[in-house]
């Protein structure tokens, strides 16, 4: 049975996230949560049994951007390393 990350986290993350990439992309920051929360990046976050929570929201941010650029967040440098 999925786990879910506790709604805590969650709303950390989504208030950061949300900001991160209005900023990023000159939009609201309404418009920054709905992209986010529409991404696999947050679905990835709110499986619990990935420990989402460890990166920072600087990390989930590029996890983000990689899933924009190329379709999959799991191309970031933070989760390949070098192996890109």
């Amino acid at each position: 049975m999925l786990e879910y990350t506790r709604p805590s986290i969650l709303e950390f993350y989504d208030s950061e996230l949300s900001a991160m990439i209005a900023a990023d992309r000159g939009i609201s920051v309404m418009e920054g949560l709905k992209l986010f929360l529409g991404s696999e990046t947050h679905k990835m976050l709110t499986d619990a049994s990935l420990k989402m929570w460890y990166f920072s929201p600087v990390a989930i941010f590029d996890m983000w951007e990689n899933e924009v650029a190329t379709g999959n967040p799991r191309n970031s440098f933070y989760i390949c390393g070098d192996e890109i």
